[in-house]
């Protein structure tokens, strides 16, 4: 039997099925039925209603943040995320090519512009000494504010993403983006119940964003969440993500420009009742990744991704890594073949036709991975 066939017969065996083996799904075990039951009889099933307070304190709990305020999804919360920072257009945002689109996406809607920079073997996340090479070489601090010599535009924020749910190496880019007077948010997108060093990712810049899409560790079926350790700030948030509307018994008076990225409360609700399994679903995530890893020792060249130093992953995608390019897709094709759903990491997005003329710093790593990255089925199995 061929290295491919054992695994495929694996993950079906692991998995329990005999056919096919998606990459994720969510699993509902509790609360969802009564909670999403009770929107519909109390009619709350809009923007209004007791779950979105209720999901907003206990995520701000859960993960140490100052405050937690929902949005429609997670682009919805990485674009207000930048806005609040201060990124206007033509501002440069330091971030990854290894990504999500919605990423680079959030940023565009601002009209900035972003800048890739290589990401760390050891987390597939944004590098901080790559981060401080460049900089070194290209940024200058002029009364305080960093720019870009080459194009004279600011310098405004840095971007790092926690990929597949690995947080990056969070203390030493706080370091290099304070030195720099560059704000620091995190897609956090991928990494609900990941940790660094004990504490959440997410909570580490003025603010982060995460995401609740049917595919994460926990769903809302779309929606997203900021993050923030400036209460103020927070409020702010709350405020102009619904409408900007100033509260008044029957006056519509609004004092800025508003979005409505406001998340429905029966939304809200499928997320209360998801949150409470959380740890639950973190810890299965992490043995189903156990497992892996045990198994792919045995396997010759296909290397299991596992967490990095001073990290608690919750391993949202399991990843292995093939030689070079030709096996990533004999490994994908083979295992497509045979009912087990595998995808290559995502198109690069300085190979996008939006971002290809966007400065990099070469991406040696990024490329290393992006042709040999391939994830496997993940799910939460209980």
């Amino acid at each position: 039997m061929s290295d491919y066939a054992r695994v495929v017969d694996f993950i079906h065996e692991m998995y329990g099925s005999s056919e096919f083996v998606p990459l994720s799904v969510p699993r509902f075990i509790g609360n969802e039925k009564k909670y999403l039951n009770e929107c519909i009889d109390t009619t709350f099933v809009s923007s209004v209603g007791k779950f979105v307070d209720r999901f907003e304190e206990e995520m701000a709990r859960y993960t140490g943040a100052k405050k937690a305020v929902v949005c429609v999804s997670g682009t919805n919360a990485l674009h207000m995320s930048l806005l609040l920072v201060g990124v206007e257009r033509d501002d440069e945002v330091l971030t990854q090519a290894l990504t999500f689109v919605a990423t680079c996406n959030a940023l565009s809607y601002i009209g900035a512009h972003p800048v890739f920079i290589d990401v760390d073997r050891e987390t597939m996340g944004l590098s901080p000494q790559a981060l401080r090479v460049w900089l070194a070489k290209n940024a200058e601090l002029k009364n305080g504010v960093c720019h870009n010599k080459r194009t004279g535009r600011r310098v405004k924020a840095c971007v790092p993403m926690h990929t597949f749910g690995h947080p990056v190496k969070l203390d030493e880019l706080v370091d290099v983006c304070q030195e720099w007077h560059i704000e620091l948010v995190e897609d956090a997108a991928e990494s609900i119940g990941s940790l660094y060093k004990g504490r959440h990712t997410g909570i580490f810049g003025k603010v982060g964003a995460i995401s609740f899409n049917g595919n994460k560790t926990i769903t809302t079926g779309g929606g997203g969440m900021m993050l923030f350790q400036d209460e103020e700030l927070g409020k702010l948030a709350k405020h102009v993500t619904t409408q900007a509307k100033v509260p008044h018994r029957w006056e519509f008076c609004h004092d800025h420009i508003g979005y409505n990225y406001r998340m429905p409360n029966i939304n809200a609700a499928l997320g209360c009742a998801q949150l409470e399994h959380l740890d639950e679903f973190v810890a299965s995530k992490r043995k189903v990744a156990q497992e892996y890893a045990d198994f792919f020792k045995n396997i010759s060249d296909v290397d299991f991704f596992e967490e990095p130093e001073d990290s608690h992953s919750n391993y949202w995608l399991n990843a292995v890594i093939l030689k070079d390019k030709q096996a990533q897709h004999e490994f994908l094709e083979y295992t497509n073949d045979h009912g087990v759903m595998t995808r290559p990491i995502w198109e690069l997005m300085s190979r996008l036709p939006m971002f290809e003329k966007c400065e990099n710093d070469g991406l040696r790593n990024t490329i290393w991975f992006a042709d040999r990255v391939v994830n496997i089925p993940s799910s939460v199995r209980l």
